[in-house]
């Protein structure tokens, strides 16, 4: 994806307000309304959860992007895990939920539960709030990840624990590796690429692109005490940021490629 200009052309500004935000508004407003109306009918979750993944694919079609998947199969190599990515846009959720092949539940802030219909999905859905900025309110919200986890719901969290002001990778918070090694599950690192420069931090207009998701490997976690949180944690940051090196390894060749193939 070629990187966002500043300033953002006058077509991106008025597609986005004129097209983007009302067509998105109206998917968000009727897919919440039935999930939330889904939730009363079928506890499960499943159905709401096939209606937020078409809800999240609706919403990157809308943008304007084409979304890759990389290492898809390691999203599938362990039956419940945590997942936990770099975190740089608002989109980032979207593009989790259009991605993730299973059903899953999340720890997202707080402060997103009260935003009508997606707080109402978050809510009636079973994700998880998380209080950041109180620490016994977090210790309880872990202790419920915990709890889904053992009873075989895979979680997905963002360590950083806020958007990037920058696009770089941030300091990790240890919530995901701490929730990983109380349920002796896998832990698996996922890059996001692309969607920072479709929607970064304090900006409300969309640049379109090409989106990719990357899992890697799961880091296994069986026998590790919770001693060795920070230890997981930086493997895990680790993870992420070789995913990220990969991905621009592979771009670099894509855009080689082409130069090539102009050439000739």
């Amino acid at each position: 994806m070629t990187p966002r200009p500043n300033p953002l052309p006058r077509f991106y500004r008025w597609r986005t307000n004129v097209l983007q935000i009302p067509v998105m508004t109206v998917v968000t407003a009727v897919c919440g309304s039935i999930s939330l109306l889904a939730s009363y009918v079928e506890k499960g979750g499943r159905a709401q959860q096939r209606i937020a993944r078409f809800w999240a694919r609706a919403l990157v079609r809308l943008s304007g992007c084409s979304l890759t998947i990389r290492g898809a199969e390691n999203l599938r190599k362990v039956p419940v895990a945590v997942y936990a990515s770099n975190h740089t846009s608002y989109f980032d959720t979207p593009v989790i939920f259009a991605a993730l092949p299973f059903q899953f539940r999340i720890l997202a802030k707080k402060e997103l539960w009260p935003i009508a219909f997606i707080g109402w999905y978050l809510d009636r859905s079973g994700q998880i709030p998380i209080n950041t900025a109180n620490p016994r309110a977090t210790l309880s919200s872990l202790a419920v990840g915990v709890k889904a986890l053992r009873a075989g719901m895979p979680l997905f969290i963002f360590p950083e624990g806020k958007r990037t002001p920058t696009g770089a990778l941030q300091d990790f918070l240890s919530g995901a590796a701490y929730l990983a090694i109380r349920a002796q599950v896998p832990l698996v690192p996922i890059w996001l690429s692309g969607v920072y420069d479709l929607l970064p931090i304090h900006t409300r207009h969309f640049y379109s692109g090409n989106l990719e998701l990357a899992a890697g490997e799961p880091i296994e976690t069986k026998g590790m005490t919770p001693r060795q949180t920070d230890e997981l944690t930086a493997r895990l940051r680790d993870a992420i940021e070789s995913l990220s090196r990969s991905g621009r390894v592979n771009a670099q060749d894509s855009v080689e490629q082409a130069e090539v193939r102009a050439e000739v």
